[in-house]
């Protein structure tokens, strides 16, 4: 389950209707990104890394788990 909620003073509050059993554990995970990240795209924020990897096999894309893995190659 994954659920949205907001943090009122040191409480975290679920949306409307959703509710858990006391005792009930969870993971808690800011979502609150830095200002500078927030500002560019992703393309913009990765584009240092754009053509880094230009000895790559052909087939990557249909056999990365022959590559990755050992499996059999697709045709």
């Amino acid at each position: 389950m994954h659920f949205t909620g907001t943090v009122v003073k040191d409480t975290i509050r679920l949306p409307e209707g959703v509710h858990f059993p006391d005792g009930t554990r969870v993971v808690v995970e800011s979502l609150d990104v830095p200002e500078d990240i927030r500002k560019d795209s992703l393309a913009q924020r990765l584009e240092k890394f754009i053509g880094i990897a230009d000895d790559l096999p052909s087939d990557l894309a249909r056999n990365v788990d022959h590559y990755v893995h050992g499996h059999p190659k697709q045709p």
